[in-house]
């Protein structure tokens, strides 16, 4: 069995624990995931089996999230998992304040990652780290928020704000809360997140565990084909002796004016791979299925 599962990540566990369950429950040893998900995060989490693991790394990075932020509170992991740095009422805050520095966060940003994340600082997970007590500078790193919409705005002694958020790869949702807090000086934490895109897949064609399990059971659980998950690339078919010499690892020449990343097929619309177009060149990246001699 091969290709993707659309996994409805459930709370309080890690994208590990996940993998760990889809393994089991498939019978299989190759078993990966995309985008990882913080345990008290929710929603999609791309898991891919047998040889779609090798494809991974070509899915798409965009992303996006359905938060709630708590202004008023400060936590050590930018969440309401952490410790609570700060807290102080703050109900005269108002909706027009808030809207007003949003801007500040959309378009090509530059984010301090939490403490408490998998980035690896001299080859050392930062939350070990932040366990240990160590403290280290955490790189500066260039995200992209392409879209902030206000969903919802509850007014209280700890206001929240609930808001959809479509962004690129490796920005954190959690750092996004702290800083607007810091900005409007209230202070801010993560209070809840789901995920309701990721790498091409939708909260709405997602299935749990437990869904999972139950298909299983009944032999009706069909894998999102590998292929599938890759439709934002351009494709190419190649004819037989093209598509043999390619999958030997051989470039072929090819009439398309693509540049970059295309899908492989051969002429019966088998998929064969990830081809590297350039120059009217085809250059093998990943061989998925070979063509038979």
């Amino acid at each position: 069995m091969q290709g993707f599962l659309n996994l409805n990540k459930p709370f309080d566990w890690t994208s590990h624990d996940c993998v760990a369950r889809v393994r089991k429950l498939l019978r299989l040893k190759r078993v990966g995931h995309a985008g990882t998900l913080d345990p008290a995060a929710t929603g999609v989490l791309p898991i891919a089996f047998g040889k779609a693991t090798r494809l991974l790394q070509y899915l798409p990075g965009n992303k996006a999230y359905k938060a709630t932020i708590r202004l008023g509170v400060r936590t050590t992991t930018d969440d309401l998992q952490g410790e609570i740095i700060t807290s102080a009422p703050c109900p005269g805050l108002s909706l027009a304040e808030v809207k007003s520095v949003l801007p500040q966060f959309e378009g090509k940003i530059e984010q301090i990652p939490p403490s408490y994340s998998a980035i690896q600082v001299d080859g050392k997970r930062l939350y070990d780290l932040a366990r240990r007590g160590e403290k280290v500078e955490v790189p500066v790193r260039t995200v992209e928020v392409f879209q902030i919409e206000i969903l919802d705005w509850r007014e209280g002694e700890y206001p929240e704000l609930e808001i959809a958020i479509a962004c690129g790869a490796g920005t954190y949702i959690r750092a996004i809360a702290r800083d607007l807090g810091a900005i409007l000086e209230t202070g801010g934490t993560l209070a809840a997140l789901i995920r309701t895109e990721s790498s091409g897949f939708h909260l709405s064609d997602s299935i749990t565990l437990a869904d999972l399990e139950a298909q299983l059971q009944a032999g009706t659980f069909q894998p999102t084909a590998p292929d599938t998950a890759l439709q934002y690339l351009p494709s190419v078919t190649l004819p037989a002796t093209a598509a043999q010499k390619w999958c030997q690892g051989q470039r072929v020449p090819v009439t398309i004016d693509i540049s970059g990343l295309v899908r492989v097929y051969d002429e019966e619309s088998r998929f064969l791979g990830i081809g590297q177009s350039q120059a009217g060149v085809l250059i093998p990246q990943m061989v998925f299925e070979p063509v038979s001699s």
